[in-house]
């Protein structure tokens, strides 16, 4: 017997109901954007108005972009002998929270933006010793040798807790001046009548899960600017509106992404090799997935190692999962005996731009720019873009700074655009980088993969990306992804829960907190998606591609 509620199909056997699958899409998203608040009655006597303040500068994002670009713009300030008011607001408690430490960072910005860093204190205090980079097959592991120039090659940086030198980062802002206003998120991009940035808002607070409002509800605060920089990282919510509204996309290609996950590792003092790196390639992935691994060796007190596994997320089987094919990796032969009678402290993940050159957007316009990872500078084959981050903030700030200060150019909008920072771009060291190394992450797309795409990065490399031709990156990623009838089912081992772990044990790791009763992070446009396209067609991809398994 078969029973139907207003969006579920039922089955009756005996006394009981079974859920077979939905009909009709539930309501998933409340957010104002989707759901105006001007239409629903349980706002209808709630105040609007936001409290407003006003800068020369508003940063969003206090990472390595944002901060460089803080940073600049006062040291600038205050050679020129000029008053200027600059903010950054950051949406984790404490500047630095929200970045996964762990990583090897290139000095080049860092000595360009303070020449004096180690008498200064800056947390760089691991220079790489030992590089290591190899070919994993199921069982064992090939050599693969790393020369001068190779984008293995680490010689002359630094392994760092990203997350310390962000820190110190926004210590040096705020001792010149900087005002950093941590625990803030930017929620939305403010316009003046002429359609230029005007600045952004902070998020309401006090809000329930199904979007009302509750008796703890106050309202963002709005900071204009004559300038806003964004530097939200990969994808941010606030960047995507700017592509669609002022087509920073049209002349480019479309951006590629991959996922990051990352855990920091307490191993036995006998396996710890401070400044040692190790990268691979090949197993557990397949040679037509994009990804590899990497191992650092940090000198800290205690002997700790961040691992970490890359997956490109063009891989065209849905049941693939990014976070299961690093807990394999773990066990493999090779990397096994170094995490045995350790202890796993933190874990983490974060998306990657992975469309380098090719996917590089317009950066400017009117009343603002793109920085760091927000516009795509990841040197890919290097696995870095910290430094790229920094210099693009750097050179943002040098625009930023004349375009305010140039009282002889007639300013075409209300909210200013820094027009020449493109150019600075162009002319630096980012657009050279990326250039040369702009057809390695396109190459893997083959019927060779891996095997195509490793020989060819070699030729590539050979002739320092001078050949004629630029390489498409072909379709956006998420149209490789093939149905769920057309591939086969991926089984994982199961967790030991001493090398490999279950996800929620992980996410319990990471230090993120959400109330019970919040709105979802995720804002959906249609919520008939994930149903009606993402589980009929895929299986609910979403579930095994996400970090935390949501």
């Amino acid at each position: 017997m078969m029973t139907t509620t207003s969006n579920m199909l039922f089955r009756k056997v005996g006394t009981s109901c079974f859920r077979l699958y939905s009909v009709a899409s539930p309501k998933i998203t409340t957010h104002y954007t989707v759901r105006p608040r001007e239409t629903d009655q349980r706002w209808k006597d709630i105040s609007m108005e936001r409290y407003e303040d006003v800068a020369d500068v508003v940063i969003v994002g206090g990472g390595p972009a944002g901060l460089s670009a803080a940073i600049k713009l006062k040291q600038l300030a205050t050679e020129k002998n000029k008053e200027l008011r600059v903010c950054v607001v950051e949406k984790a408690s404490e500047v630095g929270n929200h970045i996964l430490s762990g990583a090897v960072v290139d000095p080049i910005a860092l000595n360009e933006l303070f020449p004096d860093w180690k008498d200064l204190g800056a947390p760089l205090t691991t220079p790489v010793k030992d590089d290591k980079f190899g070919y994993l097959t199921k069982s064992s592991r090939i050599p693969i040798p790393i020369l001068p120039g190779m984008p293995m090659d680490n010689h002359g940086n630094y392994i760092v807790r990203l997350g310390h030198l962000v820190k110190w980062l926004g210590e040096q802002a705020e001792s010149l001046g900087v005002e950093v206003y941590s625990g803030y998120p930017a929620a939305e991009v403010l316009y003046h009548d002429d359609g230029s940035v005007k600045g952004v808002a902070t998020g309401d607070v006090g809000i329930a899960k199904d979007g009302s409002p509750k008796d703890s509800f106050e309202r963002g605060m709005e900071l204009h600017a004559k300038i806003t920089i964004f530097a939200e990282g990969c994808h941010g919510h606030l960047t995507k509106q700017l592509f669609k509204k002022f087509k920073l996309r049209e002349n480019c290609a479309p951006q590629s992404y991959g996922l990051g996950l990352k855990e920091i590792w307490e191993v036995k003092p006998e396996h710890h090799s401070p400044g040692k790196v190790e990268h691979t390639v090949g197993w557990p992935l397949d040679k037509n997935t994009y990804g590899g691994s990497f191992i650092y060796h940090l000198n800290e007190s205690t002997p700790l190692v961040a691992v970490g596994f890359v997956v490109g997320l063009d891989y065209s089987n849905p049941y693939l999962s990014p976070f299961r094919e690093f807990q394999r990796f773990k066990h493999h032969p090779h990397v096994q005996p170094l995490f045995e009678d350790g202890k796993r402290i933190a874990y983490g993940a974060r998306a990657l731009n992975e469309g380098g050159f090719q996917s590089i957007p317009k950066l400017s316009f009117p009343g603002g720019a793109l920085i760091g990872c927000t516009a795509g500078f990841l040197n890919v084959p290097k696995i870095k873009g910290t430094h790229y981050a920094m210099k693009s903030g750097m050179l943002a700030a040098e625009s930023t700074f004349d375009t305010i200060f140039n009282t002889s150019e007639t300013n075409e909008t209300t909210g200013l655009e820094p027009k020449d920072y493109e150019e600075k771009v162009k002319n630096s060291w980012i657009w050279s980088d990326l250039k040369q190394v702009r057809n390695v992450r396109p190459s893997f797309h083959t019927k060779l993969g891996l095997f195509g795409g490793m020989a060819y990065s070699g030729f590539t490399l050979v002739v320092k990306g001078k050949e004629p031709w630029t390489l498409s990156h072909g379709v956006p990623d998420n149209e490789r992804l093939k149905p769920k009838t057309e591939v086969s089912v991926i089984e994982y081992p199961k967790p030991d829960g001493k090398i490999s772990f279950d996800i929620l044990s992980s996410v319990a790791l990471t230090g993120t907190n959400h109330e019970g009763d919040q709105p979802a992070h995720l804002t959906l446009l249609d919520d008939s998606v994930p149903v009606n396209t993402n589980l009929n067609l895929y299986d609910g991809p979403e579930g095994r591609f996400c970090p935390a398994g949501i």
